[in-house]
Order: C-alpha cells, then structure tokens, then sequence
C-alpha cells in the first residue's frame, strides 16, 4: 500500500534519531510484511567526513543499518508491535554491487520471510535508479522497550 511517512511520523514509530536516523520517508507499507523506504544520500552527510576523503562512498554498513530501519518500521507500525525496541540478530549474504556516493537516492526495501514470537528474518535490497547495489538477508528480534516508552 502506497503511503507517505516523513521523519516526524518515521521517529513515532522507531527509537532512531539523527544521526542514525538513516531513512528519510517511507513509500510503501504492508503492515508487517513488506515496506519500501528512500534515503536521500547528499555530500554533507556526517560518515563522508572520514570515508573516503576525496572518493565519497557511503559506508556498506550503514547501508544496511538503513535496510534494517525500512523492516522495523514495516513491521513495528503493527499495533501488536508497536512500541518494542528492534534488535539485530545476524546478516546474511550481503553482497554489495556498487558503491553509494553523493546524490544518489536509495530505494531501500524489506519482505519478511518468516516471523516466530519476537524472532524473525526477511529479505532487503538496496537499489539505485533501478540498480541493485545491496542485498541480503536480515534476521532481527523485537523486543521489549526496557524504558517501557
């Protein structure tokens, strides 16, 4: 289902803020299931300071830090959920195809493969005008917000 979830909404709904923060709207969403999100890569991001001076590229890890952001919004905006502290479980075959630099657009996306209790595991791809350049497989855990928030 199309949506149009800005910053504002996107931080009602994760714990993330900048300058971790790393989705900047959502544009897709099956609650607990699929979602699609997009981050805006510009040259004043604080990471290219140090990587790489002169050859700017987004750093793979938080490529996928942004991938795991589209999947915990996609399945915390679940009332059932709502409220619960995503956590990594593990990464699995990430391949990156092509590096990431200034004035790209990521279209970041999640399909949940399998969900058991709080423990669950999906598929995400990052891609480019049309271009793959990350993909794997995610597996994450929802738990309790120890701050009760």
């Amino acid at each position: 289902m199309d949506v149009n979830l800005g910053a504002d909404e996107i931080e009602q709904i994760i714990p993330h803020r900048y300058p971790m923060l790393l989705v900047d709207r959502m544009v897709e969403i099956e609650d607990g299931a699929r979602g699609v999100g997009i981050k805006s890569v510009t040259a004043n991001e604080w990471f290219f300071e140090g990587h790489f001076p002169g050859n700017r590229v987004m750093p793979g890890v938080l490529i996928v830090e942004a991938l795991a952001q589209v999947a915990a919004i996609t399945l915390l905006r679940d009332v059932d959920q709502a409220g619960k502290i995503p956590m990594f479980g593990g990464i699995e075959k990430m391949r990156f195809r092509r590096p990431v630099t200034p004035g790209d657009q990521l279209r970041l996306s999640f399909t949940l493969e399998r969900m058991r209790g709080p423990v669950g595991r999906g598929a995400v791809e990052a891609s480019v005008d049309g271009q793959v350049v990350a993909d794997g497989t995610i597996s994450f855990a929802l738990v309790e917000n120890p701050t009760g928030q």
